[in-house]
């Protein structure tokens, strides 16, 4: 599944995913990634810096789902797909190095890259545009709701 312009932009300026697989006994597990990134047109990618339990869920069911969302114009994407644990070879060394260039990981950090071919993808709109709001007046009250929370 091709990633479009607006998905891609939109992971490019979050960098924050929400990774959820299967445990071993059925049920979910969620867990945030703040190195997801669009590896290519049908890719994501997120390292393992300290994911032993996302990393294992995707050993034993490689089932994934991957949430985006913009926290101020409350929209964003939900992938769903396959995801393959990298530890060695010429795809980790090219994932480890990108991750060092743009953003200075350490590569000795890097426990395993996690690339996730894209299957299918879903738009997130909240549910606040429902009664006509505007994407202005949205994000204007959410950029104040998180600016006084920071303050």
């Amino acid at each position: 599944m091709r990633l479009d312009d607006d998905a891609r932009s939109l992971v490019t300026a979050q960098g924050l995913g929400f990774v959820a697989t299967v445990r071993p006994d059925g049920t979910p597990s969620l867990s945030p990634k703040g190195t997801t990134e669009v590896w290519d047109d049908d890719h994501l990618v997120f390292l393992d810096l300290h994911s032993p339990g996302t990393v294992a869920n995707l050993v034993a069911n490689p089932a994934v789902e991957i949430n985006v969302v913009d926290p101020v114009r409350r929209k964003g994407y939900r992938f769903r797909g396959v995801g393959e644990v990298h530890t060695e070879g010429e795809l980790y060394d090219r994932i480890v190095r990108r991750f060092q260039r743009s953003r200075g990981t350490d590569p000795a950090r890097v426990k395993s890259a996690v690339v996730v071919r894209v299957l299918e993808t879903e738009r997130l709109v909240s549910p606040a545009y429902e009664d006509g709001t505007s994407e202005t007046e949205i994000a204007a009250k959410w950029r104040a709701r998180l600016t006084a929370e920071e303050a």
